[in-house]
C-alpha cells in the first residue's frame, strides 16, 4: 500500500498508527522494540525512524511503501 506524504518524512511508529496497523501509539511502540517490523528488508527498533519517499515499512501482512505526494 502506498503511504502519500506532503512532508519530507514521517516517522515509523505514526505511520503504523496513521495507516491503521495498529490503533494506539502505545502498540506501535512496543512491536517495534520488541523487533517485529522491517524497514527496507531489515528489522527496525528505533520507532522514531524517520521514513522517507522510497522507503518500506513491513509489519505482519502489512506492506507500506513512502511515496512523495
Amino acid at each position: 500500500m502506498i503511504v502519500p506524504i506532503e512532508t519530507d518524512f514521517i516517522r515509523l511508529d505514526h505511520l503504523l498508527k496513521f495507516m491503521g496497523a495498529l490503533s494506539t501509539g502505545g502498540q506501535a511502540k512496543m512491536v517495534i522494540q520488541d523487533g517485529l517490523v522491517k524497514v527496507n528488508g531489515e528489522v527496525c527498533t528505533m520507532r522514531g525512524k524517520k521514513l522517507r519517499a522510497g522507503d518500506c515499512v513491513d509489519f505482519e501482512a502489512f506492506h507500506y511503501e513512502v511515496a512523495k505526494r
